[in-house]
């Protein structure tokens, strides 16, 4: 049964069970420091293991992961305190230390790899035969070795690692202006109500149900980045920039084959999602002219992504999230429910929105020994209860990670991350269609699935392709400015909304969207949101239709962590995502979702007409 809904107060001074626990990370800044210094210090441990690794394996890769594991840690408790507020000079320059610190780290190990690659795969094979006490690190040992067209002689390793803090420079000189400088407009909506129109407003108002005060918002957000793209251009052509220096350094042909080979993923996952989307363009377009039939418009604007198909002000406390996220999740199993418990009661989240906090959601699963961290701008609608829902997808993939894994292979590849995030909003919205108690509650749950669908598959390989037109810009020895990335950002935007068929009006002031987004300074990140929607949009139907041992493998692709390359993991669960399969099958299902909304549109109608 639903819970009842009712707006959430979202008080200025959270309750405690509101903000996250970083104490259980370390008691006190003190403690911090000397674990920083520790953890400084154990560097010099790993020198002794230069030029004599191949004799040395396993007291030096236990010795090398048990730094790396600290660092990690000490990473998480000044990044997510930063995060809290990112004005704070202070913290902002304890997460530098950190991130410095783990610089140190990497350049102190720089060394590891091109000696695995000189033992070659046959010696680490022996080695691993040999020695059992080297079972934990048994695919990064292969993973190094089968790398070694791309390894670097151990000197210009240590500099490509002394150098990766400048390629973190540019996203975090953005996220700096964009989260916490920037001096986001102040508008007055329809209502009366004045509105700061911060990254965190800017999500929730896009919504608006007036037409009017959409297009207020987006017309004043966008406006706002646009006084500064000049500076978004020249953080995100270093970055870009950035990426194809490594890549061609490390012999790669193209930035995105690289990025791709740290997962040792086939390009053809590439390939065949942009391919493959284009081919299913008319589904898409399908769902925006249902759009605008729901909004009753004729001239369907690109701000009007974002108003709710389906009107009806349904409001969520954060309890009440918890809530249906755990209920929703019964399919999974007691373990899982009980572990999702766990993270609820133990502080695991910090909830709502302050001043100065970085925008948007994520989930830290970096500190191994404690437990996964969210951050969350919850503002008590639907959305916000699926973004829940969704973060702690993330966070249940770290924590059984993390049980089942020792901590050399507890990390998994973003390519699966969010899988199980995705996966997790899929039983969430099977939850609320099931318990809806009419056809206006439950078009209210197919649109918001369909919102979900268009905003995390189509929208993301959208941005994918805008992705690859940069990098692709950059490598031909192309500058990125304003004006450029407006115009391949706005071809992009054109094709897919249906300018040219009239689908969606894309004016193009709103190119500047580029710039408002901050996953393109990660390096070929956003595709995987796509591929791992249609992943577990398969998954979740297996699990859901209680195919047999469809929880157990999810189960076990969860439990397996970085145990194996995330390309054989999916395809031990059930999914090969370098096949047109898995997204042909989400275009099917949005397709699914649309008949249920025409038929309950039908069904209105005729009783409508037997009224009259």
């Amino acid at each position: 049964m639903l819970l009842a809904l009712f707006a959430p107060a979202l008080a200025t001074e959270p309750r405690p069970e509101d903000r996250w626990d970083l104490s259980q990370v370390y008691p006190s800044v003190e403690a911090w420091e000397v674990g920083m210094s520790h953890a400084a210090g154990s560097l010099a441990e790993l020198e002794p293991c230069r030029g004599q690794l191949a004799v040395k394996l396993e007291s030096c890769l236990t010795r090398s992961f048990e730094v790396r594991k600290e660092v990690n840690r000490l990473y998480t408790y000044a990044s997510n305190h930063s995060s809290e507020d990112t004005r704070n000079a202070e913290w902002r320059g304890r997460s530098q230390r950190a991130e410095l610190l783990w610089a140190n780290y990497a350049e102190a190990t720089a060394f590891f790899d091109p000696e695995i690659v000189a033992m070659g795969l046959p010696g680490v094979e022996a080695a691993l035969k040999a020695t059992p006490g080297l079972a934990p690190y048994d695919h990064y040992l292969r993973s190094a070795a089968r790398d070694a067209a791309h390894t670097l002689d151990p000197a210009r390793e240590a500099l490509m690692a002394a150098m990766s803090p400048m390629q973190g420079a540019p996203g975090n000189i953005r996220g700096v202006l964009a989260d916490g400088e920037l001096p986001f407009p102040t508008v007055k909506l329809s209502d009366g109500q004045e509105v700061r129109l911060s990254a965190s407003a800017y999500t929730v108002h896009r919504a608006a149900p007036l037409r009017a005060d959409r297009v207020l918002v987006f017309d004043s957000f966008f406006g706002a980045l646009t006084a500064y793209k000049g500076t978004f251009a020249a953080t995100l052509d270093a970055s870009t920039t950035g990426h194809w220096i490594n890549a061609r350094t490390r012999g790669f042909a193209t930035s995105v084959a690289a990025a791709m080979n740290n997962d040792h993923l086939p390009p053809e996952i590439y390939t065949t999602l942009v391919a493959t989307t284009n081919k299913n363009l008319p589904t898409l377009h399908r769902y925006l002219k249902l759009r605008a039939r729901r909004l009753g418009v004729t001239d369907l604007q690109y701000s009007d992504l974002y108003a709710p198909l389906v009107t009806g002000d349904r409001q969520y406390t954060v309890d009440q999230a918890k809530a249906l996220t755990v209920a929703s999740s019964a399919p999974m199993g007691k373990e899982y429910v009980e572990l999702l418990k766990k993270g609820f009661a133990d502080r695991w989240m910090d909830v709502y929105p302050q001043e100065g906090k970085r925008s948007g959601a994520y989930m830290d699963g970096a500190a191994y020994d404690v437990h996964p961290y969210v951050l969350m701008n919850y503002g008590g609608d639907y959305e916000s209860a699926s973004t829940l829902a969704h973060e702690f997808g993330h966070a249940m993939h770290s924590a059984l990670s993390s049980r089942s894994q020792p901590y050399a292979k507890a990390d998994y590849a973003t390519f699966i991350a969010e899988v199980a995030s995705t996966f997790a909003e899929a039983l969430l919205v099977d939850h609320m269609l099931k318990n809806a108690k009419d056809d206006d509650e439950r078009l209210f749950y197919l649109g918001s699935a369909l919102e979900g669908l268009r905003g995390t598959y189509f929208r993301q390989a959208q941005l994918a392709e805008f992705e690859l037109a940069i990098h692709g810009a950059v490598e031909k020895g192309q500058p990125l400015t304003g004006d450029s990335l407006d115009g391949m950002y706005l071809d992009v935007l054109q094709r897919y909304y249906g300018e040219r068929e009239g689908v969606t009006h894309v004016d193009p002031k709103f190119a500047v969207e580029w710039s408002y987004i901050p996953h393109f300074y990660y390096n070929y990140y956003v595709y995987q949101y796509a591929t791992s929607i249609a992943a577990s949009s398969l998954l979740a139907e297996d699990v859901l239709t209680k195919k047999p041992g469809a929880v157990d493998r999810y189960l076990g692709l969860l439990k397996a962590g970085g145990s194996d390359d995330p390309y054989v993991l999916l395809k031990t669960a059930g999914v090969d995502m370098a096949t047109a399969a898995p997204y042909d099958a989400l275009a099917r299902r949005m397709d699914r979702l649309m008949d249920q909304i025409e038929g309950i549109e039908t069904k209105k109608a005729k009783a409508a007409g037997k009224k009259k």
